[in-house]
């Protein structure tokens, strides 16, 4: 038996409550549905109903893309249900350069918002792999994309940006390196340092942005890969002021250390949204659990992201309130309070 195969059952034997439905209604803040133009009607109703088991108010795509494609993703998904779908547009960076580039580009994203788009979603790509025309690095912060996070503040709608990964992922892949499983099994993740721009630097550049652009809001992805931190995320927030950020694919990270996430959640309750990712429906119910019990030593349910076990929160309903839909009803332009009544 390898390592990797190893998956021993605990033989703990303490309460366990799965909760399979929330408290109260949620916004899954980050969702993909890179299919959203191509789906059937049966395929949305069935979404919807999945939704409601898990009492799920509204769901954002934030992979909407741009154009023709973006509209039919708002047709498609949100033509008989407007109020329990959002979408995000995206923009494309990888001819950052090119003569009128800046303008042609802020000129489709305020058509996409025009359109309905809601928000802008910035993929992990930018300050990772784009390359401008010229074959140079596009930086999170290159002044030619200023104006991109100028108009989202005019036009009133968030940026959802995903910048780099796990720092964990630029560190050497040895026994020292809590994602060593994650890197063994996924290697293209790994960051080889002498080729890539440092996790320092993409972050610096990340937090960069939000400074110059203090009348855009931003929702810093996955907890900005700080929940292993969370004293210098509780700092970057007080940093900026226009900032909030969410937990999709990092639950982990609370549900290893209770007792200070409880505390930070509690501090920070007004800028902590709902977001989970991938859409598994039966993965959604750790994330519940870490949330509303005082379960101890559950597991995880993706192995090669966290070997270690979760405790649960057991939040107070104001924070669980802020956290699952108030603060995306302040967030999300056009969101419908009637659905948290």
């Amino acid at each position: 038996m390898t390592v990797e195969e190893f998956e021993p059952t605990s033989t703990l034997v303490v309460d366990e409550h799965i909760v399979t439905r929330t408290k109260f209604p949620f916004v899954d803040i980050h969702s993909h549905w890179f299919q959203a133009p191509e789906m059937t009607e049966e395929a949305v109703d069935n979404l919807i109903a999945e939704m409601d088991g898990m009492n799920m108010a509204a769901l954002v795509n934030l992979s909407g893309r741009s154009g023709n494609e973006l509209e039919a993703a708002i047709e498609n998904m949100e033509g008989r249900y407007p109020e329990r779908f959002i979408t995000f547009a995206n923009v494309e960076f990888d001819s950052v350069g090119a003569p009128g580039w800046t303008e042609r580009a802020v000129a489709q994203l305020r058509a996409d918002i025009e359109a309905g788009a809601r928000g802008l979603k910035v993929y992990k790509n930018l300050g990772l792999d784009v390359k401008d025309v010229d074959g140079n690095r596009v930086p999170v912060n290159d002044p030619r994309l200023d104006p991109i996070w100028a108009l989202c503040g005019d036009m009133g709608v968030p940026v959802l940006i995903h910048s780099a990964e796990p720092a964990n992922f630029w560190k050497p892949r040895d026994k020292y390196n809590e994602k060593w499983l994650e890197l063994k099994l996924r290697p293209n993740r790994y960051r080889d340092p002498a080729t890539n721009a440092s996790w320092e630097q993409i972050m610096g550049e990340h937090y960069d942005i939000m400074a110059k652009h203090r009348g855009t809001t931003f929702i810093s992805a996955h907890l900005s890969w700080l929940g292993q931190d969370l004293t210098q995320l509780g700092q970057r927030l007080d940093e900026n002021p226009n900032m909030v950020t969410e937990v999709a694919a990092v639950i982990y990270e609370l549900g290893r250390q209770p007792r200070a996430a409880r505390s930070f959640l509690i501090d920070y309750k007004d800028r902590i949204l709902f977001g989970k990712d991938s859409y598994n429906v039966e993965e959604f119910y750790t994330y519940f659990r870490v949330f509303e019990t005082a379960d101890e030593y559950f597991p995880y349910y993706r192995k090669y992201h966290a070997q270690w076990k979760m405790y649960g929160m057991d939040l107070p309903d104001d924070v669980l309130r802020a956290i699952y839909y108030e603060n995306a009803l302040r967030v999300i332009p056009g969101l419908d309070p009637a659905l948290f009544e």
